[in-house]
């Protein structure tokens, strides 16, 4: 159980072990979220599984403790660390009879509050309906007041159907609008690259300290916090290193594991960004017993978003909290694989300024046709 915070929404929280392993860390990571998500984690509902119930995700004993539970700390939403389907979700609504929230809409939502910039927000709110439009429920008929709804609705006509055509035309403009936004980008990217300058991208898990290590690097003040998805909007800056000149570093999105679908799909003109980068700077918290699954869970996404094969350097973040010293590792070919750092102290990083020189005097520089 946890301890009762003064505000925010109440919340009991459900995690069932399914024999994937590392379950402490993972529950671990999931009430961060819910924090992060502003809600209170009151109590944690668990339990063993060889694999979920079709109907209710939980089995009817289990959706009874939850119940009981709910009621016991006066809750007002039950959150899944699952994936629910559709189904299950409103059989679930109506047992409990209150408000139940799966992993990916918790991460969505989370995404809602930190997106600062115009396309962050179009990117989250894409990825929110596209999500939500699969539960095929009411409720969006407050986009009627948005462009594009007034006059959809034709006599007699049912709320869903009207609804989903609400929906349908909100998706399509959001995905123009991208769009638009995505040419821009790609007119900055062939600067880049006339330029020759090595482009650089941080990736890694949420809170690795991405933006710890950018700002390092940068002197920037891209904000940087101990919370899960601090940063959404991928932020570059041009560095000076000596030896190699200009280098474009950019800052992105964290990964967490089983991220949704929808919003990778929303934020694929963002995440591109990182497949067409030339080195991909992984940052890992070195301190967390969870860094090789969260390692895993990095490459996953990379593989999703076509960036599995972009050169990689290891960056062994947070040696201040294990007490290991700063330093470079090499592979058996002789290749630079891992940088030890910490960027919050600043221990390690000439060492990585060295590394990055040594990558930009390495690699051989694209030319494209003077027409481009």
């Amino acid at each position: 159980m946890f301890d009762r915070p003064a505000t925010g929404e109440k919340a009991v929280l459900v995690q069932l072990d399914f024999g994937e392993g590392d379950f402490a860390e993972r529950l671990e990571e999931f009430r961060l979220l819910v924090t992060s998500a502003g809600a209170q984690p009151l109590a944690v509902v668990s339990g063993r599984r060889q694999r979920p119930d079709p109907a209710a995700f939980a089995g009817k004993g289990k959706v009874v403790e939850i119940a009981d539970t709910a009621r016991l700390y006066e809750a007002d939403l039950v959150v899944f660390n699952h994936e629910l389907a559709p189904g299950q979700q409103r059989n679930l609504e109506r047992d409990l009879g209150m408000r139940v929230v799966d992993r990916s809409s918790l991460i969505l939502d989370i995404f809602a509050l930190r997106a600062r910039s115009h396309e962050g927000k179009l990117q989250v709110e894409l990825a929110q309906l596209q999500h939500l439009a699969t539960r095929l429920v009411r409720g969006w008929t407050h986009l009627e007041r948005q462009k594009g709804g007034i006059g959809l609705r034709g006599p007699g006509e049912k709320q869903l159907e009207t609804d989903r055509r609400l929906l349908g035309k909100r998706v399509a403009l959001l995905k123009d609008r991208l769009k638009q936004l995505e040419k821009q980008r790609q007119v900055r990217r062939r600067a880049r690259i006339r330029s020759g300058a090595l482009a650089v991208s941080l990736v890694g898990y949420t809170n690795a300290g991405k933006s710890t290590l950018f700002n390092a690097l940068t002197k920037a003040d891209a904000y940087a916090a101990d919370q899960l998805f601090a940063t959404l909007d991928t932020t570059s800056r041009r560095i000076f290193i000596e030896g190699a000149g200009q280098i474009v570093i950019s800052d992105t999105v964290g990964f967490i594991r089983d991220l949704p679908h929808a919003l990778v799909a929303a934020f694929h003109a963002t995440l591109e960004e990182t497949a067409q980068a030339d080195l991909l700077l992984h940052v890992v918290d070195s301190a967390s017993p969870d860094r090789d699954q969260q390692m895993a869970a990095v490459a996953a996404v990379l593989d999703e978003i076509g960036a599995g094969q972009v050169p990689q350097v290891i960056v062994w973040n947070k040696i201040d909290a294990t007490g290991v010293e700063p330093g470079v590792e090499h592979d058996e070919c002789g290749n630079i694989s891992r940088t030890r750092i910490s960027a919050r102290t600043g221990a390690g990083l000439a060492l990585l300024r060295d590394v990055l020189a040594e990558v930009a005097c390495s690699r051989v520089r694209p030319v494209e046709p003077a027409d481009a």
